[in-house]
């Protein structure tokens, strides 16, 4: 039978298609893209003014109709430009279309337009503009308009906003650089903004239309909807506000990482794995490669109120015993939880391996009280004496940061990360690695001294927590929506860095990662993926990711060192020092090439040894993870710094000569 080979666009990003196509825009003094209907990375100079300007159609359970474009014209100047479309928002019961209209002028003024109408009745949380500040914006001053005329001097919280910073809006002004204000104006609806680093986007949310309004609503067949949001730049006196030189775009060639002075920043989180969903049992082989991460702890999700509880502990106690690791238990409660917690000690005695940590999350509630802690507390804790108690949310920060915080029954804070609660396209995935740290610096304020568990770290969702009705099932030939298809991909790998990154580098103490197997894990099972059409790994093979968790889990117990990329959107990387040797880790978070440098610190070493996982060599790298591992790849460097070109979303392990 012939050996199966993918191509190098799917290994790079998981589908056998290129991203969507962008066009390069200006409008006066303002870079800007147009892609897929939308408006993105709108720059004054080196300042991001706007990250994104697009129209959500969003169902009842908050899913977006997916936007299909056709009819575009566009008449593109040196300095201004117009461009029309038509889009079609389909999904399920929702059949919505709109025509866009965006034009750009000499002096800096964007307005983009749409005009839609419902060619179906169904129901919807939300029809309209959104607009996205980035988060560079905490901490600037800004004025909010109401819709009555008046204005409000305010600013971008710094520290995330747990519920909206700003309503009732007609327009928000804010400062880009000292003396530069972009004004925005909105018709058509009255518009609110939220912190949406709650959930890791990088970005404040100005939206419509206010959630105090009920929602889901029903929109009859043939409803109009008319909207239309307007960019202004405005110059206090003696400023001009196109000063400064032409930004350079997202896909630039040239990044660094500059480990800035060899300083510890804290030590390297205890990164484990979460076993996996599919409920199957690891194979030797399986277990000697999950051995090679020096996994610290293996999580299980027990449901006590269910059936198939105890078969998934005694699996997972086995599984972790085997990897060397502790086990990490979430507890799901019902409002019989202590006849649950009961029925667990009457089993505790059985298991093969220690527990280290307890979560303890009651269904039903998005922040855990601390009464059912405090029960399993004094139930379980005779069984490990050794073991800590964790609550928060088995849900994302907001839930945390709008709740009543755990008290003092616990010993940890815990919340879980995934990239796509309001986002789903490569670039916006990437650029939640920044809001990653923001939330373990905003959890970190609600602790106090307590360690901050983010656990599990997955590319999607594991479950829709914001569900108003009930959810459709899975068609056959679809991935169910907890699968990413760039999880078996670099795009993954490059991402995985990048987290670890962010989170270590804020001050998380633990971390539970993706899942052992399956396409939910770090390797596929050795069937194959149940719909290899849409996911498309190879049987057996292990993903890019596991190789990027591998080189950091060989740094167990080492300390993170100070360190910085720039441009941040374009590259990650965090180093990493034990007494056995210092490492640094980068990842290239574009789809573009680009020349890295890596400057060292003192004590760093002149040379060092550079391995590079990318698309020339991922696929020996998966097929063979051993025998690529054993390679300590080529002796680099001269003077102060090293450079090296990293293909898109490549991952390179630098061990240095100290």
């Amino acid at each position: 039978m012939p050996v199966q080979h993918l191509p190098a666009k799917v290994w790079r990003r998981g589908r056998n298609d290129d991203p969507p196509p962008r066009m390069t825009l200006r409008a006066g003094p303002l870079d800007l893209l147009f892609e897929q209907g939308e408006l993105r990375s709108i720059r004054l100079g080196d300042r991001e003014v706007i990250s994104r300007i697009y129209v959500a159609v969003r169902d009842r359970n908050w899913d977006t109709a997916p936007p299909a474009l056709s009819k575009i014209l566009h008449e593109v100047g040196e300095a201004s430009f117009r461009i029309s479309f038509d889009v079609s928002c389909r999904l399920r019961e929702i059949d919505f279309t709109w025509k866009g209209l965006i034009t750009g002028d000499s002096s800096g003024t964007l307005t983009f337009s749409m005009d839609g109408e419902a060619r179906s009745t169904f129901m919807r949380n939300r029809i309209g503009f959104c607009i996205l500040h980035p988060d560079s914006c905490a901490g600037a001053r800004c004025t909010l308009r109401r819709p009555d005329g008046s204005l409000v001097q305010s600013e971008f919280p710094r520290a995330i906003s747990p519920h909206q910073p700003f309503m009732e809006l007609s327009g928000i002004s804010h400062e880009i650089s000292p003396g530069t204000w972009a004004d925005l104006f909105f018709e058509g609806d009255v518009f609110e903004t939220e912190d949406q680093r709650n959930w890791t986007d990088a970005s404040f949310k100005t939206y419509c239309t206010p959630l105090k309004k009920p929602f889901p609503v029903q929109v009859a067949s043939g409803t109009e909807v008319r909207q239309a949001v307007t960019l202004r730049l405005r110059a206090e006196s003696g400023t001009a506000a196109n000063q400064g030189p032409a930004s350079a775009l997202p896909g630039a060639e040239e990044a660094v990482f500059e480990i800035e002075s060899g300083a510890p920043v804290g030590p390297l989180p205890r990164i484990g794995l979460c076993a996996a969903s599919h409920g199957g049992t690891l194979s030797a082989r399986e277990m000697s490669l999950l051995a090679a991460l020096n996994l610290d702890h293996l999580r299980v999700d027990l449901d006590l109120s269910a059936s198939g509880w105890k078969e998934s502990l005694r699996r997972a106690s086995a599984e972790a015993a085997a990897l060397a690791a502790h086990l990490l238990v979430a507890l799901h409660l019902s409002d019989s939880a202590e006849d649950e917690i009961a029925a667990l000690g009457g089993v505790l005695g059985h298991v093969r391996s220690a527990v280290d940590l307890w979560l303890v999350f009651k269904k039903g509630e998005a922040c855990t009280a601390d009464r059912w802690a405090e029960l399993a507390r004094k139930a379980l804790g005779p069984f490990f004496p050794n073991a800590e108690f964790a609550s928060g949310t088995n849900a994302y920060f907001a839930e945390l940061n709008r709740g009543t915080p755990p008290g003092r029954v616990v010993d940890c804070l815990v919340y879980s990360v995934n990239p796509q609660i309001h986002a789903f396209d490569d670039i916006s995935v990437m650029e939640t690695l920044s809001a990653q740290a923001a939330t373990v610096e905003s959890a970190r304020r609600i602790s106090g001294d307590r360690p901050i568990v983010v656990s599990p770290v997955t590319l999607k969702a594991r479950f829709n927590a914001v569900a108003t009705g009930p959810l459709p099932p899975v068609q056959p030939g679809e991935l169910p929506p907890q699968v990413d298809p760039r999880q078996m991909s670099l795009f993954g790998a490059a991402w995985t860095v990048g987290s670890i990154a962010s989170l270590a580098r804020a001050g998380a103490a633990r971390l539970s990662y993706y899942e052992t197997t399956g396409w939910r894990g770090v390797m596929e099972s050795e069937q194959g993926p149940p719909v290899p059409e849409c996911f498309p790994a190879l049987p057996g093979c292990v993903f890019p990711l596991y190789h990027a968790l591998a080189d950091i889990g060989e740094m167990k117990g080492g300390v993170v060192l100070s360190g910085s990329a720039s441009p941040a959107p374009l590259l990650a990387g965090l180093t990493i020092d034990t007494r056995g040797g210092r490492r640094t880790m980068i990842a290239n978070l574009g789809p573009s090439s680009i020349n890295a440098r890596v400057i060292r610190a003192p004590g760093s070493g002149h040379r060092a040894r550079v391995r590079v996982l990318d698309e020339t060599n991922v696929e020996r790298a998966c097929r063979s993870p051993v025998e690529f591992r054993t390679g300590t790849g080529a002796r680099m460097g001269r003077g102060g710094e090293l450079k090296i070109v990293l293909l898109p979303y490549a991952v390179a392990r630098i061990d240095w000569e100290v």
